[in-house]
């Protein structure tokens, strides 16, 4: 009987032990939250609609990540957030080479009775096939209100480089959702596909434009001297 009872909570704690990637569903964490505080300076952020907010009332998917200290030859630990509306499920992609054709995608996702579950999936861009990915996955925190669905996680050792002495933390970011059946994953559509973003770089997707004021300024005090001087030249015609 002892030895019944030992066993059984071995086997309980695999289940439960932080990193170990499974089609994990437990209850939700009612304070965990999704804001755009800190983009562009805690955080990456990519959204759809443009700037939306996750905290409001509006549709909105959005994703963030915060890259971790480079750690070669493993690359990167990111932290993710992903919030979206779906009665079934909401991912965030990673793409490290557009010429591979295929996507690392995790997903969120509610089943039938509400409950929260996570997946990693493997994407084919060319026909949207989904496949079971087996990868490491740890601090997951998820939370369902109706359609909303929010999630965290982070990633360890993300190294868009085939190279393992290099750190490459250049990924394409996709957002999208799909349905569910019972607890597997249906159709993926994606919303939004980012160009190539330095994830270390929290502006990397921040347009950058040069302030006009100098120029016109410049452009300004240009032409009040031409003036003068044309003035004066007629004063000494005159």
């Amino acid at each position: 009987m002892e030895q019944t009872l030992i066993l059984l909570f071995t086997t309980v704690m695999l289940f439960v032990a932080p990193g170990v990637n499974a089609d994990l569903s437990f209850a939700a964490n009612q304070q965990f939250n999704i804001t755009r505080t800190g983009c562009a300076v805690t955080k990456l952020c990519v959204s759809t609609p443009d700037s939306c907010d996750p905290a409001g009332n509006g549709v909105c998917l959005f994703g963030s990540v915060n890259a971790g200290t480079p750690s070669p030859p493993n690359g990167n630990q990111m932290a993710f957030e992903l919030s979206g509306n779906s009665s079934g499920f909401i991912a965030l992609g990673l793409i490290a080479n557009a010429s591979v054709g295929t996507s690392m995608l995790f997903v969120c996702a509610q089943n039938s009775s509400g409950s929260f579950f996570f997946q990693t999936q493997t994407r084919n861009n060319t026909d949207n096939t989904l496949t079971s990915l087996n990868r490491t996955v740890t601090q997951i925190q998820g939370k369902v209100n109706g359609s909303s669905i929010q999630c965290g996680f982070t990633v360890p050792n993300l190294n868009a480089s085939n190279t393992r002495s290099a750190s490459d933390t250049t990924f394409i970011i996709i957002l999208g959702s799909g349905t569910v059946n019972g607890n597997s994953l249906g159709n993926f559509t994606a919303s939004l596909t980012t160009g190539p973003l330095n994830l270390a770089n929290l502006t990397s997707n921040t347009s950058t434009t040069a302030a006009p004021s100098s120029g016109t300024n410049l452009h300004s005090h240009a032409v009040l001297l031409l003036l003068s001087v044309l003035t004066l030249s007629f004063l000494k015609a005159a």
